[in-house]
């Protein structure tokens, strides 16, 4: 008997269309897993198991399922972004417990292209932090349960990585998707701003938030990015030569890159070099303020988020988090900054089509009770591990993670590709030759602590 559990999105869309298999075998297989294994993982706030076998039924019996792209395929979504009839968290106890009247645009492509939607994935509270904790359980990374899956799309991440689902919605405001794709094993592409809609939260961030996908493979990254995107990202048949610049040094002052992510990136540079492309090293010119900047506008996006909720039902964490952003939400919402940023990296841009980065400056810590502790604590461990992400919010272009060897704990490495407004086509194809010349495993074995 052929297992569905463990396949690319791209091979069950295949068998489904080709009616070697039933949405509903599908998804029953997938569920079957959940429950096997979410107990260590913590990947679900909620499965929707009864519900999900009805969809799959029904997708079964549509009339264009020979042209679906993602046929039967089995989805988990970030649980800010609401799926008909069940209830949007957003991981936190004060939000309304009522159910969403609609999808969110996202999801209603999804589903438009055959997916089925099982269950909605644990985040932080309102979203804010790089771990994934709080009054719905904790979201272990597969890899090693004694560790963070990361955050925000920490549930996310750990499904696919568990392979509970071969691709996950979520979305990234700091490096809330490429964070736990790093930490995770996976591929996490955060989209050029406008690319994808996002209508995350109140205001996506000032703009920063995009909405995108969390894969094991660059071809089910670019098959469910099109989807979202709802463009026909075409594959080039010969691969062009691009100018990369390979940097390792942090944007944040006083925040180091460890030796193995920096090696990583290195070493992804070379491969990249071997294969014809123009690679060298050169740092992007990352002002003092950066680090000032960053703290801004993360704080303010709580801020504004949370209007209207009781403070009394909201962490501690969260509470000063947002009480901090409220003095800089005026000077955020003018996007100054931003632009500035913007204006700052054009050059460098100019010269290099592509930044390759390691994607984290260390692997993410402990799991934690992490949503208990204070808040300076939280932003120093976040800061810490994830300064690399931040810029590529501010400016609003793409950026994606990509798994790239392995680290001395054997947790997977993973470095940072990052383009111009537009580039996602170029970062996927840059993307796949990594894959080819350094394949990863897909799913975690999921062992104990290693």
């Amino acid at each position: 008997m052929t297992s569905w559990v463990g396949r690319t999105a791209a091979e069950i869309a295949a068998a489904v269309r080709e009616k070697r298999v039933t949405p509903r075998e599908v998804v029953a297989e997938h569920l079957a897993r959940i429950e096997l294994l979410d107990a260590r993982v913590g990947a679900f706030r909620h499965v929707r198991a009864v519900a999900a076998l009805a969809e799959a039924g029904e997708v079964a019996s549509r009339s264009d399922l020979a042209g679906l792209p993602l046929a039967g395929v089995p989805v988990a979504i970030k649980d800010n972004l609401a799926v008909q009839g069940e209830s949007t968290r957003n991981g936190s106890a004060a939000s309304p417990d009522s159910p969403a009247a609609e999808d969110h645009v996202t999801v209603a492509r999804l589903r438009a292209a055959g997916a089925v939607v099982v269950g909605l994935t644990n985040v932080p509270e309102l979203c804010v932090f790089g771990t994934t904790e709080g009054v719905y359980g904790t979201a272990r990374n597969p890899w090693d349960t004694t560790r963070t899956a990361g955050g925000s799309s920490g549930g996310s991440a750990a499904a696919v990585a568990a392979g509970m689902v071969p691709l996950a919605l979520g979305n990234d405001g700091m490096g809330s998707l490429r964070i736990p794709a790093a930490n995770c094993g996976l591929i996490g592409l955060k989209p050029g701003h406008g690319t994808i809609p996002a209508d995350i939260g109140h205001g996506d961030w000032f703009g920063m938030s995009e909405n995108g996908p969390l894969a094991t493979t660059v071809e089910d990254a670019r098959l469910m990015f099109s989807v979202l995107a709802a463009t026909d990202l075409v594959r080039a048949e010969e691969p062009s030569a691009r100018s990369v610049a390979v940097s390792v040094r942090s944007p944040l002052m006083g925040v180091a890159v460890t030796s193995p992510y920096a090696t990583a990136a290195r070493e992804a540079g070379r491969l990249l070099a071997g294969a014809g492309h123009r690679v060298r090293r050169a740092d992007p010119p990352y002002p003092v303020w950066l680090g000032t900047t960053s703290l801004a506008h993360w704080t303010a996006g709580t801020a504004v988020d949370s209007e209207g909720l009781d403070p009394r039902r909201l962490a501690r964490r969260t509470r000063v988090h947002a009480r901090v952003g409220r003095r800089f939400v005026d000077s955020v919402r003018t996007g100054v900054r931003r632009q500035q940023l913007r204006e700052r990296f054009a050059p460098f841009f100019a010269e290099h089509d592509v930044l390759l980065t390691p994607a984290l400056a260390r692997r993410g810590p402990a799991a934690a009770d992490w949503h208990k502790r204070g808040w300076l604590r939280n932003v120093l461990v976040n800061t810490n591990c994830s300064p690399l992400t931040p810029p590529w919010n501010l400016t609003g272009w793409p950026a994606m993670v990509v798994p790239f060897g392995e680290l001395p704990s054997g947790m997977p490495g993973a470095v940072q590709l990052v383009g111009r407004p537009g580039s996602e086509g170029a970062l996927l194809e840059l993307a796949g030759q990594l894959e080819g010349l350094r394949p990863w495993t897909r799913n975690a074995p999921l062992g104990g602590a290693r």
